[in-house]
Parts: C-alpha cells; structure tokens; sequence
C-alpha cells in the first residue's frame, strides 16, 4: 500500500511529539511505501531535515507557504466564475463554510491560478459585495488586505500538484487538512485525519495573543481555521484521535459520530522497561522532555523551580529538547537571569533514554497537548510526571478504568504556585517517586506500546481501503 501522510510544521523539519509518532509510525510499518506531503512555513528549510528518512519513505513533496508570495502573473486568463462559484468564493471570504468541492475543481481546473485570480474583477467584486455585508464600517483597504493575506496561502495550496497514493493520512486539520481533502477528492482515495491535539482550538489560542492580527479580522481569522476542519472533517472516511476528550471536542466541532475513533499513542516499551532507579547522587534531578516554544510555557516551568530551589537547594532541572521558538528561548534565559536561579541545564538534542537514568521524576508544564510521547516514555522507565491538566495528562496519571494507581500529579496550567508544590512533594517523598513510578510502568506496558498503538492503524488502514473499494467512492 502506498500511504502519503499530509504534515504541517512538523516532520520532518524539527522535533517533537508528532515528529517522533511520524518517524516511528513509518518505521513501524516497513511493508508499507510512504510519501511525505510536508507543508512549511519558508522555503529556506528546504531539504533541511533533522530526522533521516526510512528507506520506505519513496518520494517527499515539500510546499511551502511564503512561496506564495513569490508567485507573478502569468498569461493573462479571462475568469468568469459560475454562480456556485461565486457563491463558494463570498462564503470563503467570509470564514463561513463553502461548497470546497467547487473550489477544488476551480483551482485545479487550470482555469485559474492564484494571482490572476486575486487580480481578476471577480475577485474585487466578491470582496466589495462581503465587505459591505460584514464590515460595513470598516476602511475597505483594511479589509483588503487583510482577505489578500488570508487567502493567498489558500489559493496556493487549492493549486498544488496531488501525489498519488492508495490512501491520504492527514497528522492534523488546518493546512494540512485542506491538502487531505483536496487530494481524497481529486484521486477518488480515503482519507483518514489524525489529531494529536485538537489543531482548530490550538490556533484559536495562538491568534487571540496574537499581536500582528487586526482586532476587527481576529474571529474571522479564527473562523477560517474551524472551515478548514470542517473541510477536513466532511472528506475524511475516519478521524481518529488519541483519546475520547478528544473525540468529544471533534464531535463538537461537527464531525460525523461514525466516523470517530480513538487510537492511544504507543512508545516502544522494551527501550525504557530495563531502566533501574537512580543511583543516590546527593541531588534530586527533574527531567523535561520538551520543545523550546510558547506553547510548552517553559517560563512557568522556571518560575516554579525557582521556588522549589528554595525549599529543596539540592533539586536539579534538565531540560531536554531543540529550540523551536529562538526569541522565547532569550526571553527564558533572560527570566532565568533575572529570577537568579541556578541549576537548570539546557541539553539541547540528545539521547532522551540516556537521561533517564539520572532522573528522579520529570515534568510537562503544555499550556495545550494532545497525549505526550514523553509522559508514555517516562512512564515506561519508571519515572513519575508531574503535569498540568491539559489533553489526556489526567487520564494518564491517574488511568482511566484500571486500578493500577496514579503514576504521578496533576496540576492546572500555568500556574507557578502549585506546578511547585507537586515538584516540592516529588522532591521530598522518595517513596512516593517509587510507588508512582512502578504504577506509570505498568500502565505503559498494559495500555500504550506501539505495538498496540500500530496494530490498530494497520486495521484501519485495510478496513478504510476495503469499505471505499466496495462503496464504489473509487
């Protein structure tokens, strides 16, 4: 079976929890051929990988967004749109859900193309018509560019070449999504979409702080994201997420009940299980397996070793992981400076199981997560997490139906105050560290390997395939 599987700002460009799921996932699966869709943000990372490739990774198609801007006017192309393809237009110009089946068709047409369209009169004349309806207050400038800037990505992507596979596998909605749906639709192929976090919300978050989006544009910006799941949603034979939280907000969010389906994350058990308890160093050293970026909030992460420090003098802090985010790594170093702390190591890249040995327990301090890779690996060598109750955190600590024990604590996100509390009891209750540690290994071991974990889509993949053969969607 050849498999693309349709990424956006993440494998195999940096790492992270949906970079390694991605590695592992097509390593797993070596009897399978495997095309990489990746979206990015800049074309300068082309071919910049940090993951080397398996040898069943046959083609890797790269797009990337600020191409966009690089495009020029072709031949000059006459456009005169349907009235379904105006209406689709006006409906996308205003973030609310169009016919995208009649936007596929008209991009991939060859009738029109990006730039002829947003210079056509059709364009202008749709735009004029939107505006006066929604913002009819608003500078028409303002509103210009603002649609200009929203679409051309859109428009760009709508107008890409489709590689060909048996069936297309989207890690996310958005971006990523809009290409799966485009491709399902084009090649007569399933599409499954897999959510590790729930993509549309985790955007929302972003462009609420957001300080380059205009005040009066923030929902609609935001509600363009929810047309792209929805998009997704509509297109996709399965959606899968990795637990029933999950599924929850997606059903919430519209999609179709029966085509929901949970799929846990699997680590490779057998490469922790053998770790042993640490060896007595004098110190009590906590690990963070972790990107550098915003949304992991290593900031609180700081602020509440600084108060540990106070309490246990002897505590360390690792913090393991690239920089994703190069300014909020300054602004980190630059607070650590300021608050005076010490003791906080900054690895880098490295081998996570080479460290694990050295920990007592470790953390996660994620603002938004779907199920973390590093809490299942933490578990599996034994190490207890502290974590802030976001995604399926709870249910993994604490389990959900089993009685085998929390397998570490709980504590809301973003706050300092009480993510320093539980590290202050960790630090001081060795055996508690051991009690929950032992739990977290059993629970890996019963509920999250990979095996279980690929066993599952390789079932999904061959009924997906099979129903739409039969269905005659082909």
């Amino acid at each position: 079976m050849r498999i693309c599987m349709i990424l956006e700002g993440c494998y195999p460009y940096v790492y992270g929890g949906v970079s390694s799921w991605t590695h592992n996932y097509i390593r797993s699966m070596p009897e399978h051929e495997f095309v990489l869709w990746c979206i990015g943000a800049r074309e300068e990372d082309a071919g910049k990988f940090k993951f080397e490739l398996p040898e069943n990774v046959k083609e890797v198609k790269e797009v990337f967004l600020d191409s966009a801007l690089k495009l020029t006017l072709g031949p000059k192309k006459k456009l005169s749109l349907s009235p379904r393809e105006r209406e689709a237009m006006e409906k996308l110009f205003s973030a609310k859900t169009p016919d995208w089946d009649v936007l596929f068709d008209l991009f991939q047409s060859g009738r029109t193309d990006p730039i002829s369209l947003l210079m056509s009169g059709e364009f202008l004349n749709r735009l004029i018509a939107v505006c006066k309806e929604n913002y009819p207050y608003v500078p028409f400038t303002d509103y210009f560019y603002t649609i200009r800037s929203m679409m051309l990505p859109v428009m760009f992507l709508l107008s890409s070449g489709v590689p060909q596979a048996d069936v297309y596998h989207c890690a996310s909605t958005g971006y990523a999504g809009l290409l799966g749906s485009l491709a399902s639709y084009k090649e007569k192929k399933p599409l499954i979409v897999t959510e590790h976090g729930i993509y549309t919300r985790e955007r929302e978050e972003e462009l609420i702080r957001a300080d380059w989006v205009m005040p009066t544009f923030r929902q609609q910006w935001i509600d363009l994201f929810y047309t792209f799941s929805a998009c997704a949603y509509a297109h996709a034979a399965k959606v899968t997420a990795l637990f029933e939280g999950a599924n929850r907000m997606q059903r919430e969010m519209g999609c179709e009940e029966d085509k929901l389906l949970v799929i846990p994350n699997g680590i490779r058990y057998e490469n922790f299980c053998d770790i042993g308890e640490k060896e007595e160093n004098g110190h009590v050293d906590i690990g963070a397996v972790v990107r550098i970026a915003k949304i992991k909030d290593i900031k609180n992460m700081i602020y509440a070793f600084t108060e540990v420090k106070e309490y246990v003098p002897k505590a360390r802090l690792y913090i393991l992981g690239d920089v994703d985010d190069p300014e909020y790594a300054q602004e980190c170093h630059r607070l650590m400076e300021q608050l005076g702390v010490e003791d906080i190591i900054f690895t880098g890249v490295v081998q996570v199981k080479e460290y694990f040995p050295k920990f007592d327990f470790t953390i996660l301090t994620s603002i938004s997560e779907g199920q973390p890779l590093s809490v299942l690996e933490s578990f599996a060598a034994g190490r207890p997490v502290v974590a802030t109750d976001v995604g399926c955190c709870r249910e993994l600590i604490e389990g959900r139906g089993d009685d085998i024990g929390p397998a570490g604590l709980v504590v809301p996100p973003m706050n300092a105050r009480l993510l320093a509390q539980a590290m202050i009891r960790l630090c001081e209750e060795k055996s508690l560290r051991l009690t929950m540690g032992e739990n977290g290994r059993k629970r890996a071991k019963e509920h999250y390997t990979q095996e279980m974990s690929m066993g599952s889509y390789e079932k999904l993949y061959r009924e997906v395939v099979s129903q739409w053969q039969e269905s005659g969607s082909n």
